[in-house]
C-alpha cells in the first residue's frame, strides 16, 4: 500500500474524537488531584495518551491479516501471562492484577481484551456458513471462558465481564441461531445462584449495596451516594473546574479513575456530561462505519469487537456512577487514569484504523 493511500484512508475523525475524550479526562484528573499528594497525575496520563497514539499509529501500519495469523500464539501468550499474574503478580487493593515490567506495572487483563478480539475475529471469520453451529458456539465460548476464568481468579469481575459482549457481538454477526441463543440465556439464568456462591464477600456486598445504598451510607454505600451527590450538585453548567466541593474535598472516591464522570458532572454539569456522551456516541458511530466498510469478514469482526468493548465500558461506567449498576471497577475508556487501559484502548483503535486503511484491498 502506497503512503499516499495510507494518508488518504486515515480516519482523522476517529483520532480527533479519541483525543478530545482524552483531553477531558486529563483536565478532570488535574482538577481531582491538584490539591493532594497525587498532584501531577495528569502529566503521567498525558504521557500514556502520547504513548497510546504512537502505538496506535504503529499498529495501523501492520496488515491486520498478519496479526490475525498470529492469533493462536497471541492467545497462548495471553494465557501464560494471566497464569503468571496469579503466581507472581503485584497486589494492589486486595487484587493480584499486575505484572512488573521494569518500572512499569502492566495490567495483563487489558492486553487480553485485545487478544480475545483478535482471536474471536479470526475464529468467526473462518466459519464457512451463514449460521453458527452449536459446536462452533461451544468452541468460541471455551476460547473466551478460559481467560475469563483466569481473570475472575485475580479477582477482577468487571474486566472478566467485558469479554462477554465481545463473544456476544461476534456470535450475533456470525449468525447464531435463536434456539442456541435462548438455550445459552436459560443456562446463564440457571447458573446465577452458582455464580453468587463463587463471588468474593466484597463483590456480594457491592451487589447488595447497589440495591439499597442508603442502608449503609458510611460503609459500602458511600461510593455510590457520594457519586450521586456530585452528579446532582453540578446542575446544568457545573461549578467550574477546580470548584466542585465533592471533587476537591475528596468525598468522591477514585474520582480520577472509576468515578471520573461524577467529578466531571459536578464541575462541568449536565452540559459537560452531554458533550462527553456525544463524543463517545460519535466514536461508536465511527467504529460501526469502519466495520461496514471493511474489505472482509475478519476486519468487520475486529472492528465490532472493539466497539463491543468500548460500548460496554461506557454503558456500565455511566450506570455505575449514577447508581443504576453495582460498582464493578470498570473505568471510562480514554478518560479514566490508567496506563495499561489507555495505551491498550488506543492500540484497539489502531486495529480499527488498520482495517479502514485496507478497506479497498482484496
Amino acid at each position: 500500500m502506497h503512503d499516499e493511500t495510507r494518508i488518504r484512508d486515515f480516519d482523522i475523525w476517529l483520532l480527533l474524537i479519541a483525543l478530545s475524550i482524552s483531553a477531558l479526562g486529563i483536565l478532570e484528573i488535574y482538577s481531582a488531584t491538584r490539591n493532594n499528594a497525587l498532584a501531577g497525575m495528569h502529566w503521567r496520563q498525558l504521557g500514556w495518551v502520547a504513548l497510546g497514539v504512537v502505538c496506535m499509529l504503529v499498529l495501523a501500519r501492520i496488515d491486520y491479516h498478519a496479526i490475525l495469523d498470529q492469533a493462536p500464539v497471541l492467545y497462548l501468550a495471553g494465557l501464560v501471562a494471566l497464569v503468571a499474574v496469579l503466581l507472581v503478580g503485584h497486589v494492589r487493593f486486595g487484587a493480584r492484577r499486575w505484572l512488573s515490567v521494569g518500572p512499569v506495572f502492566l495490567q495483563v487483563s487489558e492486553l487480553v481484551k485485545l487478544i480475545i478480539i483478535i482471536t474471536l475475529a479470526r475464529f468467526f471469520s473462518e466459519v464457512r456458513s451463514d449460521r453458527l453451529s452449536l459446536g462452533d458456539m461451544i468452541k468460541a465460548a471455551v476460547l473466551t471462558g478460559i481467560p475469563l476464568g483466569l481473570i475472575l481468579l485475580q479477582p477482577d469481575l468487571g474486566t472478566a465481564l467485558v469479554l462477554v459482549p465481545v463473544l456476544g457481538v461476534g456470535a450475533f454477526l456470525a449468525g447464531i441461531q435463536w434456539k442456541h441463543a435462548a438455550a445459552i440465556g436459560l443456562v446463564s439464568v440457571l447458573l446465577l445462584p452458582a455464580g453468587w456462591l463463587v463471588l468474593k464477600p466484597y463483590q456480594k456486598e457491592r451487589i447488595q449495596t447497589f440495591l439499597n445504598p442508603e442502608e449503609n451510607p458510611r460503609g459500602p454505600g458511600y461510593q455510590v451516594l457520594q457519586s450521586k451527590i456530585a452528579v446532582g450538585s453540578g446542575g446544568f453548567l457545573g461549578k467550574g473546574i477546580g470548584k466542585g466541593s465533592q471533587n476537591q474535598l475528596g468525598f468522591v472516591p477514585v474520582r480520577w479513575s472509576d468515578f471520573i464522570l461524577a467529578a466531571l458532572a459536578e464541575e462541568l454539569g449536565f452540559a459537560g456530561v452531554f458533550v462527553t456522551l456525544i463524543l463517545y456516541g460519535a466514536l461508536l458511530i465511527c467504529l460501526v462505519r469502519n466495520a461496514q466498510s471493511a474489505s472482509d469478514r475478519a476486519g468487520m469482526f475486529v472492528v465490532m469487537g472493539v466497539a463491543a468493548v468500548l460500548g460496554f465500558h461506557v454503558l456500565v461506567n455511566v450506570a455505575m456512577v449514577i447508581g443504576y449498576m453495582p460498582v464493578t471497577g470498570i473505568p471510562l475508556p480514554l478518560m479514566s487514569y490508567g496506563g495499561s487501559a489507555t495505551v491498550l484502548m488506543f492500540m484497539a483503535l489502531g486495529l480499527v484504523m488498520n482495517v479502514r486503511m485496507r478497506r479497498f484491498v482484496n
